[in-house]
């Protein structure tokens, strides 16, 4: 009773129409942190950042990607299971059916992920790439049951968007096999401690958010991001 009762004091966010593109969600482990969750600046790091700007703008120039945007984590919080990607790279398609062209491309090779999803938009709020300023997060959800997972994770987002003010959401929903049941594409509206912070000091954090995580066998992997 009590979570139904939640439920109400959170209603769902009002959805915007999906997008039609497809994407490419590239995950690469150059020089990822230790133990502490920021993620400190690296030669290594800028050296594979520089290659992967080049290679981003080959990709653009393919008649089947709208846009290719090179990320670098700023902080990978210490969460088991989290992915240790400190570099991402993420494609936008003309539509879902061209992610396979794109992917067996010379360009998309020269990427060396090690880690590739493809992907459609299923749910949307606001534009989340209507600037690429500022931090993104990535936040991927593993699930028994995805299809009850996206469920619950549609009765969240009313939380997101009147306490902490996200105004944006893009879900990248795999197609095809995938280790999570969908990710999270999300430009904060503050910056990556803030966004944190503002969770965990909130009651209803514990008592609704990750409640209703719990309940539903979910678990979200956060992994925070800046456009280079």
């Amino acid at each position: 009773m009590e979570s139904a009762n939640l439920d109400l004091k959170h209603p769902r966010a009002k959805f915007a129409e999906p997008l039609p593109y497809g994407y490419i969600y590239a995950g690469m482990t150059v020089d990822p942190p230790g133990r502490a969750p920021f993620v400190r600046r690296s030669a290594r790091r800028d050296e594979a950042l520089e290659k992967l700007m080049f290679v981003a703008d080959q990709l653009e120039a393919l008649d089947e990607v709208v846009r290719a945007t090179v990320y670098r984590a700023v902080l990978i919080p210490p969460i088991e299971g989290t992915p240790r990607f400190d570099v991402t790279v993420l494609l936008k398609t003309t539509s879902p059916e061209e992610i396979d062209g794109v992917q067996t491309s010379e360009a998309f090779e020269r990427l060396g992920a090690d880690f590739v999803m493809g992907a459609r938009n299923s749910r949307r709020i606001g534009d989340t790439e209507e600037n690429l300023s500022g931090t993104f997060l990535f936040n991927h959800f593993t699930a028994e049951d995805p299809e009850r997972a996206l469920e619950a994770w549609e009765s969240l987002t009313g939380w997101y968007t009147t306490k902490i003010g996200v105004d944006n959401s893009t879900l990248l929903q795999p197609i095809g096999e995938a280790p999570y049941a969908f990710v999270n594409y999300v430009r904060l509206p503050r910056g990556p401690v803030r966004f944190m912070l503002d969770q965990l000091i909130r009651p209803s954090f514990h008592t609704f958010v990750r409640a209703k995580l719990r309940a539903n066998s979910m678990v979200a992997l956060p992994l925070l991001c800046e456009a280079v």
